[in-house]
């Protein structure tokens, strides 16, 4: 295996039963990498996270993890990896300290070395003032701190976050963000995320992986992703009826790349979205139709996920889910 390759996957494949949720996913991801997983709730990102941890065995095709093949050394890709689940997993009746400690016992870390890990890692993620305090009185955010900062005990070489900021605040979100920037930076230590956040990949990772119905639809850095798109900005308007005509006055116009309909609105990509606006309004009046808002804004991760999957990104509130059965097995083959 290439030792510059955290995480290698070829043509890997999962079903249950009839439904394929996984489908010939290949992609490489580099030692010290940020690297993240984008796609709504059901496209598969959860089965292919459980499928690296080694929590589900691939239908067909080959994955290696810190060099390790997760069919043949599942023992050995656990002792190599972190894994931060969607549910919270923490223990409510313990103490943050005592979370941390039982964790270190499970790895077989001896005592001074393990409290040592332990008070540093408190420090690092802000808890050290309440250590003692039972984990059922911790924020959604401390909560979460403590959970990424608790799988950190054992030094893992690789860290898999599944939508770890998935139901937290914007501040609270923010304030895991910071960590995990410092976390990389400090540590050498290769990321994979997995979020339907797009702001979230978009802030921390150097590259990313858009997935849709099981299959990886385009990768590469946030900004490679964005220069793809046709046009530099997105015009939103929402108008009162949107006919045929004014498609295709709109879609004439020659700085507009593609008119997207969406409900109600509809998604212009343009050159120079703000000197070119007053043209645009000019060009929908003329077509007979009458606009409601009109809004301006640079293209973004999501502008790429709508691009190639002719669709945007809800964000959802987690599912509460099991660590073994949950968001990555359709419940009644999971159960």
């Amino acid at each position: 295996m290439d030792s510059e390759k955290a995480i290698t996957v070829t043509e890997l494949t999962k079903k249950f039963g009839p439904v394929t949720a996984v489908e010939h996913v290949s992609f490489d991801v580099a030692r010290g990498e940020f690297f993240g997983f984008l796609g709504p709730n059901g496209a598969g990102k959860t089965t292919l996270i459980r499928m690296l941890n080694t929590l589900l065995r691939p239908t067909s095709g080959k994955a290696f993890v810190s060099g390790c093949d997760v069919r043949e050394e599942p023992g050995e890709v656990r002792r190599q990896i972190g894994v931060v689940p969607q549910a919270m997993t923490s223990d409510l009746d313990l103490t943050g300290y005592e979370n941390m400690d039982l964790y270190g016992r499970f790895y077989g870390i001896q005592g001074r070395q393990r409290r040592e890990r332990i008070k540093l890692l408190l420090d690092t993620v802000g808890l050290s003032a309440r250590a003692d305090d039972l984990v059922a009185t911790y924020s959604g955010g401390m909560r979460r701190r403590l959970e990424i900062a608790r799988v950190l005990v054992h030094r893992p070489s690789i860290l898999f976050l599944d939508e770890p900021t998935i139901g937290l605040d914007p501040q609270s979100r923010r304030v895991v963000w910071n960590f995990l920037r410092k976390l990389i930076e400090g540590d050498s230590m290769t990321i994979f995320l997995t979020t339907h956040y797009m702001e979230e990949a978009e802030s921390l990772c150097n590259r990313v992986a858009i997935i849709d119905a099981g299959r990886i639809v385009v990768m590469g850095s946030p900004a490679e992703l964005k220069a793809g798109l046709p046009g530099n900005d997105v015009i939103s308007l929402l108008v009162v009826d949107s006919s045929e005509r004014l498609l295709s006055a709109l879609g004439n116009m020659p700085f507009v790349h593609a008119v997207t309909p969406e409900e109600n609105s509809l998604r212009i990509h343009v050159d120079n979205g703000a000197m070119n606006l007053p043209l645009l309004i000019d060009g929908v009046r003329a077509a007979g139709a009458e606009i409601v808002s009109v809004s301006v804004h640079e293209q973004s991760l999501e502008d790429v996920f709508i691009h190639y999957t002719g669709k945007s990104i809800r964000e959802e509130e987690a599912r509460k889910v099991s660590f073994l059965v949950g968001a990555g097995i359709p419940q009644k083959l999971g159960r």
